[in-house]
This record gives structure tokens, sequence and C-alpha cells, in this order.
């Protein structure tokens, strides 16, 4: 896997990033160049190897350019939700100990609000403009020389989970080794599974701050392949950038196929899509009748993956696979699936409990700055497991059911909200939904959902009845809603990740 400063020896003038909306395009000797330029900025603020970097930036031509530089210079990089307030920012800020925070002009509200607080934070950089408190990263890089530092060392992202179920975690993954052409074993695997190589066309159509866009684009520059990024999704806008890219690889959540089969017929049909060898969709639970169309629609080229932000333990399935074990997520690879009860006793085949994985040659993670929090998910075999519950069959193959703690215990019987949702999500007129458990006296919890109607003149009664009654058809009466609210954007992020806690807290309070 070259590293892209090779490829910039190699194909000096491929473009490494095109930004679909805004047409900018980076070669492999600018990238390689700014990367550069980036890393001595650092270097000259103070910024040694092992410092940390926080960076809220919305999809633009510099976010990668800046995650290359700190690649390159050995510093640990954190993007940042562009959706988080200012509070929740900078608890991400000081839990990982940044020195140097760069923002956008596109975000300076919240960026001008962190920048108040100057006590932890040395360093404040902005893209595309500034704010008061706020240096040019734009101007001061061009200041800077093209040439390596002579120091290099590989840095490494530090993403934060995304916080469903409580506080965020940073991930803390170490690089393999000093060398920064040494890619993490992770993107060999990947790379390897999904064929990514140096013709690969990649179209990146989520926010860059989430764990699989950046690492799938840090893959296909790895690999001196082009990234095509979009600057915000739109279902119709991604049909055309395949057709006019010829993309070959991509990489989706549910909710963006389920808006995508949501087009008209003609929409849909107007794009050739003959070009992609692998459609890869992972990070959110995908509906099978979705997953179906979808394969009906782009032929056998959805692939699908099921690992965690910390990495530890991967499946995978393709779709020839899938369609003889519709539901599953796959089977393990390099390591080994374990379902264990709530006593940590191993489950046999079809029994469904607490998925862990056994992967002894993974590289061990930790949540940073989090003291103990390593506890939650490595039992005393050192098996890992994030709280996902579900059961593997007779071949290998693993189904999921949801999270533990999304989990709805009603008089005794445990339903899973996600069977529940997914359902739902085929509705016409549903464009989102959350289901969750809220209290009842006498069963203990009931089910409860929240849907975003496609058109806000369809939160009515109405309607929400006819719902309820074409739901009837396709679920047992234990796991209908017990009542269904209307909300006009579910707190969903552009992950796939459906931030029910909050919705559910909303409801707990009264």
């Amino acid at each position: 896997m070259p590293h892209p400063s090779i490829s910039a020896q190699t194909h000096p003038d491929k473009p490494a990033i095109i930004m679909a909306n805004s047409g900018d395009i980076v070669t492999y000797r600018q990238l390689d160049e700014r990367s550069n330029q980036g890393a001595h900025l650092f270097r000259s603020l103070g910024l040694q190897a092992g410092a940390h970097i926080g960076m809220m930036l919305e999809n633009n031509r510099q976010f990668l350019e800046i995650c290359w530089a700190a690649q390159r210079s050995g510093l640990t990089f954190t993007p940042i939700s562009t959706h988080l307030k200012k509070d929740e920012a900078a608890y991400i800020l000081e839990n990982c100990k940044a020195s140097l925070f760069i923002g956008s002009l596109a975000l300076s509200e919240v960026a001008e609000q962190l920048a108040q607080d100057r006590s932890k934070i040395k360093h404040f950089l902005m893209v595309n403009g500034t704010r008061p408190g706020f240096d040019s990263w734009d101007k001061l890089i061009n200041t800077m020389p093209t040439t390596a530092i002579a120091d290099q060392r590989h840095g490494t992202p530090m993403l934060y989970s995304s916080g469903t179920t409580g506080k965020p975690k940073g991930i803390f993954l170490p690089p393999p080794s000093e060398d920064i052409n040494a890619p993490s074993k992770l993107v060999e695997k990947a790379a390897d599974a999904f064929g990514f190589t140096e013709n690969t066309r990649y179209l990146s159509p989520a926010p860059l701050y989430h764990a699989a866009p950046l690492h799938y684009n840090l893959m296909t520059l790895y690999q001196g392949g082009t990234s095509v990024i979009m600057e915000k999704f739109d279902p119709e806008k991604a049909l055309q950038l395949i057709e006019q890219h010829k993309i070959t690889h991509s990489q989706w959540v549910p909710i963006m196929f389920i808006r995508m089969l949501k087009l008209p017929a003609e929409v849909r049909n107007r794009y050739d899509i003959s070009s992609m060898l692998f459609a890869v969709h992972a990070a959110a639970p995908c509906p099978v009748e979705v997953k179906q169309q979808m394969i009906d629609w782009w032929g056998e080229v959805i692939m699908e993956y099921y690992s965690s932000s910390e990495s530890v333990g991967l499946t995978f399935i393709d779709s020839a696979s899938w369609l003889t074990h519709q539901g599953s997520v796959g089977q393990a690879m390099d390591c080994t699936l374990h379902i264990l009860d709530d006593d940590g006793n191993e489950l046999p085949s079809g029994e469904t409990g607490l998925v862990y994985f056994e992967d002894p040659k993974a590289i061990k993670f930790e949540y940073f700055n989090a003291p103990g929090k390593n506890a939650e998910v490595y039992n005393d075999k050192g098996w890992v497991g994030v709280g996902d519950i579900g059961f593997v069959d007779e071949e290998g193959f693993l189904y999921l059911s949801d999270r533990k703690n999304f989990m709805i215990i009603s008089g005794g019987v445990n339903i899973y909200p996600q069977e529940i949702e997914n359902a739902l999500a085929l509705h016409p007129r549903v464009a989102d939904v959350a289901v969750f458990g809220i209290p009842n006296e006498e069963f203990g919890e009931e089910v409860k959902a929240v849907i975003q109607p496609e058109h806000w003149r369809d939160a009515n009664n109405e309607v929400a009845q006819e719902i309820l009654t074409w739901l009837r058809q396709r679920i047992s009466n234990v796991k209908m809603p017990r009542s269904l609210d209307f909300q006009e954007k579910l707190p969903r992020m552009e992950n796939g990740k459906l931030y029910k806690r909050l919705l559910a807290e909303e409801y707990k309070a009264g």
C-alpha cells in the first residue's frame, strides 16, 4: 500500500480527492505538498509526535489534507461531529487533551464559543476564513515548506463513540509502527476483502468525522485511488455521481438505501450504476426487505460488515451468501464469535445472547482518559463485546437482534425495538422511526414509537392509525406500540445511528 507521498511521485497529477458539489480537485502532488506544509505548521506551533488535535469541519477539501498532515507528523487527530453543541464538543476536546483546535468558517458559531475558553487549548485555527480568536489555517500553511519534515512519525485518528448509550468515549488504537507507510491491519484486511486498488474510484456520501467514512477514504488514498466526496448526502445526486465518475466502490448506511429506494422509479432508472463493484454498508441494521430491493436493483455488489468503533472483531457477508442467509451480518473474519448469557456462559447455536469476539491477534485498544471503561467490553477471557445481542446459526453466520441497552422488557417478555423499526421504515409515509420503552405501571415497560413522517402534513391521528393498522399485519401483538407520536426530525446522525437515548430520556422525564 503506497502512502500518498509515494503516489505523488508515481502519479503526481492524478486526482486524489474530488469534492462532488464544488468540483474542487486535489491531486496527489497537491495532497503531498499540503500535508507536508501542515506537518511543518504543527511543528512550528510546538506540536511534537504524540500530541493531540481536535477538528470540527464539514466535508471540505481541507479535511483530509489536515488528517494526512497529522498522520505524517505523529499526531493523534480527533474529528468531532458537526452536530455537537459547545459543551459537548468541549467535553471531547478536554477529554482527548487537545492542544490545537481547527474549526471551520461554516461552523463558526460553535467554534467561537469554544475559543472563549483558552485555558487548556493553546492554538485555534480556522479554514475558509477566520473569526476573532482564530488564525487562518489556509494562510499559515502557505508560508510553510512543501518538503517533508525531518522527523516524520505515524500519527493516527482517535474517534469518539457516538454516545448513543452514554458519554462519548475516545477509542485509541496505537499505530502499527512509526513508519508512515504502514497502514493498520484492519485497513489492510478491509482493502483485501473489498478489492481496493489504485484503480478504485470511491464515492463517500457520509460525513468524514465518522469512523467508517474516514477510514475508507484514508484506505482509498493509501491505495492510490480517487475519493469523490459528497459535501452532503442527496439520494439522486449520489446516483448521478456514480454514473459521472464511474464509481467502483462506495460505503453506505441503511437510511441512505431507504432514501434512494423511495425515489420515483423513473429517477432511479435514469442513471447508469453498472461501474459499481463493491457497495459496502454497515453501522446500523438493514431491514431485510430494503437489502433485497437493493440487490435486485444494483445486483450482487452489496457487501456488509459488522464491527464496532473499537475495531476488535469483524464479520463479513457478500450478496450471494446473504441471499441464502437473509438478515445475517456474516461470518467472522480472522476471529471467533461467542454468544454469552448474562452470567457469561456460552450459548449454543441458535440461542440469543450477548455477542463477543475473540481475536488474539487484535491490537488491544483503550478508552482514552476513561479509567475502568475497558472493563465494560473486555470479559475475563479477553473477549470483546460492546452490548449487541444476537445469535449464530450452525454455519457460523451471525444475526443481530439489537443493543442490550435498547431492549424493552414488557410483562417479562423481551422485545427488540430494531425488529419493529425495520418494519415501520418500509411504510411509504415514514421517513424515519424510533422505537423504545417507556414506563408502564402494570407491565414495567411498554413499546413507544416516534415517527418522522415523509411530509409533516401527515402528522395526524388518521395517519397514525393507518400506520399502526399496517404494522399490526406484520408483527405480533406483544410487540405492537401502545402509542405513536410524530416528530418533525429524529436525532439520527449521518453515520446511520439513532440517538434513541435522548428520545427515551425525554419521554421518561415526562
